[in-house]
Formats: structure tokens, C-alpha cells, sequence
């Protein structure tokens, strides 16, 4: 019942959120093409009041969401009481969100969704009296991205790969029944729609055998280079970054000021998700090679800045710009086939989660003919992200979530303690 009720209830919160999502990006580029120099002036000061809203009141919901989730499923009890899965932390993270996506930040809502998700499925076992295990947060962070995507299989994939480090044969009938009911909902609503757009043009096996390597590299260097900055911008006590972050606020605006001139020197077209952009490529729509740029420096400054907001949907645009650039270099090469080849590698080289970057791209661009090429190219860009950043980003990420759960639990002993009588 829990697992059923759970998997409804996200599956309807996952799609309201989408909404929102696609509305605050629709507004925004409404009001930002016949106002860019007004808009790039108020997005550093968007991302500064998202910044303080965030450090002052919902510090659980700062970043992608998808790191709380991973430490949480090593401390499942901790669950429950966290302030990483208190639903109006969570809520708050998705108006939040919304709230960059006005802003034009390089933001995506999958990794919220997942965060969503997750704790929507442990309040409905709470509120049902079920007990809370790690089974019951990988379901929850592995339906999120289920209905996310609008792509079920892919859910179970990223559990697999993701969420859960050493996966259990006796949490699969849970993974899959929420994930397969929130897919029902997002499908039974949203309907049987493509995510990223379809390709129209084939692929030939003697252009495959050439370009499939060629990305594979070019996106697993560019990935784990991308992964390896996050890591090293975002982790205590490692880079100047860090010690400029002890004013979040400030340097959210300093992020901010950086996306607004990305976004001026664009005409707009770095601003946001990449959803239009990367739909166009993929469909055959060329777009000129060096646009790659400024998406890639809005993606990493938004993502440094702290502000709430996931990196899936702002990585499959880079890499779509990726394979963009790679059929410029390879004339006489269909735009569509290698831009999901260019997408598929750069988004492995930063998640490194080959299994779920093919069931994604494959399920929400309805590639199926170009399944074989896809594995070999997310197989190939693993492998080289792995030589360039041997930590995966997500797991690195987690770190600093499992460490303050550690200190919490810690806290709440000493006050047990020192409550206990004599």
C-alpha cells in the first residue's frame, strides 16, 4: 500500500512540478528576447536572493538534490528527521528551482525531481507506520527519475547505477513497482511524447564505426573534466572557490553576473534548461559551432553557485552542443545521429552511469535503430571520463551530506545525553 500510494503521489508531484518548470522557462523567454540587456541586469541579483533564501531557510535543498538522496540510502534511518527529505524543504526546493529557471540559470529539474521523489515516498511509509530502509529511498529517488524523464526503464537504471552502490535483489520488486507506477502516471497524463525530440535522419555503419569512437573520447574528457571542476570547486577546503564561497550570497551573484554575460553574448540562447536548443539539434536544426562555449561556462557557474537546481538536463544540452561541434569537424555527417552520439557520451562522462544515459536518450528521443551506437559510445566515454576523474561527480558529492548527517547524529546523542536524568 505505502509503495503504491508512494508511487501515485510522486508520480502527480513530479508532473505538477514539470509544469511549473516548463512555465517559469516558457515566461522567462518570453520577457528575455525583447529585454536582454534588462534581463542579464537582474539575473545576478535573482541568483543572490535565491542564494539567501536557500542558506536562511531551506539549506537542505541547495544543489542538485541527487547527492542528499545517495547519502541518505547509507543512513536510512536518518531519513525521516533529515532536513534533505522534510517535505517543505523539498517544496520549497522546486519553487526555488522555478525561481532559477526565471533567473535563466543552466538549471535542470530532474536531479529536484529526484529529491521530490524521495521524500514523498519516505512521508507516505512514515505516515503508514512502514518501516524506513534504503530500499524505500532508492525507490522514491529512482521513480523521480522515472517520472522525470517520462521514461521508466530508466529509472530502474539509474537505481541500479546510481542510488544504490551495492544493489539488493530484495529491493527489486520495490524499485520497480514505484518506478512502473509513477511511469503509469506520467504517462496516463502527460501522454507517450518524445523528452528531447526525434531524430529523422539514419545513420550508416561506416560513418558509425568512425564517429562513434571520436565521440566517445571527445565526451568522456569533456564529462570528467566538467566532473572533476564540480568536485574541486564544491569540495571543503580544496580551492579558492571555496574560500570565496563563505559568502554564498555574494558569490551567487558573482555566478549570476557570469550567466547573464553568457547569456548576452548568446543572444539568449544559454540561458536555461537547453530544452529548445537541444531539441532542435537533434531533430537536424545546425547551430553555429561555437555556441558550445558560452552554454558549457553558464552550466558550471550555475551549478558551482549553490542555488537549488539539478546538472542532468543542462548536460544532455552541452553534449548535444558537443555533437554539434564534432559534425562541424566531420562534414558530410547527419547533424541528428551525432549530436545524440555527442549527447550521450558527454552526459556519461559526467554522471558516469552509461546504463541510464542509453535507456534516456534512447527511450526519450525514440533512437531504438541507434541503440548499438549509443552503448558503445557511453561505454567508450566511461572509460576515458574514469582516466580523467576517477571519483564519480554524484557519490564525490555526497560526501559533504553523509559527513553532516554524521555530525547531526552526533548532536542529537549529546543532547540525548545530557537530557537523561542522573
Amino acid at each position: 500500500m505505502a509503495t503504491i500510494a508512494g508511487g501515485v503521489l510522486l508520480g502527480l508531484a513530479a508532473l505538477a512540478f514539470a509544469r511549473l518548470a516548463d512555465g517559469a522557462q516558457e515566461l522567462f523567454e518570453r520577457i528575455a528576447h525583447p529585454h536582454l540587456w534588462l534581463i542579464a541586469g537582474a539575473v545576478p541579483f535573482l541568483f543572490m536572493l535565491v542564494s539567501w533564501v536557500t542558506m536562511r531557510w531551506f539549506a537542505g535543498s541547495r544543489g542538485s538534490g541527487i547527492p542528499q538522496v545517495i547519502a541518505l540510502v547509507s543512513s536510512p534511518e536518518q531519513a525521516g528527521t533529515s532536513p534533505y527529505l522534510k517535505l517543505p524543504v523539498v517544496v520549497a526546493k522546486t519553487v526555488l528551482t522555478s525561481v532559477m529557471l526565471l533567473a535563466g540559470a543552466a538549471v535542470g529539474r530532474e536531479g529536484p525531481t529526484v529529491q521530490l521523489a524521495a521524500a514523498l515516498n519516505v512521508a507516505v511509509h512514515r505516515w503508514l507506520r512502514v518501516p524506513i530502509t534504503s530500499g524505500v529511498v532508492i525507490a522514491g529517488g529512482a521513480a523521480g527519475v522515472a517520472a522525470a524523464f517520462n521514461t521508466p526503464l530508466a529509472g530502474v537504471a539509474f537505481a541500479i547505477e546510481e542510488l544504490a552502490a551495492a544493489y539488493e535483489q530484495r529491493m527489486a520488486a520495490l524499485v520497480m513497482m514505484a518506478v512502473m507506477i509513477a511511469g503509469l502516471v506520467s504517462l496516463g497524463i502527460a501522454g507517450d511524447y518524445v523528452y528531447l525530440g526525434a531524430v529523422h535522419s539514419p545513420l550508416p555503419f561506416r560513418v558509425a564505426l568512425v564517429v562513434t569512437p571520436i565521440a566517445g573520447i571527445a565526451g568522456g574528457v569533456c564529462g570528467g573534466l566538467f566532473s572533476r571542476a564540480m568536485l574541486f570547486a564544491l569540495k571543503p577546503g580544496q580551492s579558492l572557490l571555496h574560500r570565496l564561497r563563505s559568502r554564498p550570497v555574494l558569490f551567487a551573484g558573482a555566478c549570476g553576473a557570469i550567466v547573464a554575460a553568457m547569456g548576452v553574448l548568446s543572444h539568449g540562447s544559454s540561458w536555461g534548461t537547453g530544452y529548445a536548443t537541444t531539441r532542435e539539434l537533434v531533430e537536424g536544426v545546425p547551430q553555429a559551432w561555437w555556441m558550445i562555449v558560452p552554454r558549457a561556462i553558464a552550466t558550471i557557474a550555475t551549478a558551482v553557485s549553490g542555488a537549488p537546481g539539478g546538472i542532468f538536463a543542462p548536460s544532455l544540452s552541452v553534449g548535444a552542443e558537443l555533437g554539434n561541434v564534432l559534425a562541424h569537424l566531420l562534414p558530410g555527417t547527419p547533424l541528428g545521429p551525432v549530436v545524440l552520439l555527442g549527447m550521450i557520451a558527454y552526459f556519461t562522462g559526467v554522471v558516469r552511469a552509461p546504463l541510464t544515459a542509453v535507456v534516456i536518450i534512447a527511450e526519450a528521443t525514440g533512437s531504438h535503430q541507434l541503440v548499438i551506437p549509443l552503448f558503445a559510445s557511453a561505454l567508450i566515454a566511461d572509460a576515458a571520463s574514469g582516466f580523467v576523474a576517477p571519483e564519480k561527480l554524484y557519490h564525490g558529492l555526497s560526501l559533504g551530506f553523509v559527513r553532516e548527517l554524521k555530525e547531526m547524529r552526533a548532536a542529537e546523542e549529546v543532547e540525548r545525553e545530557e537530557s537523561t536524568p542522573a
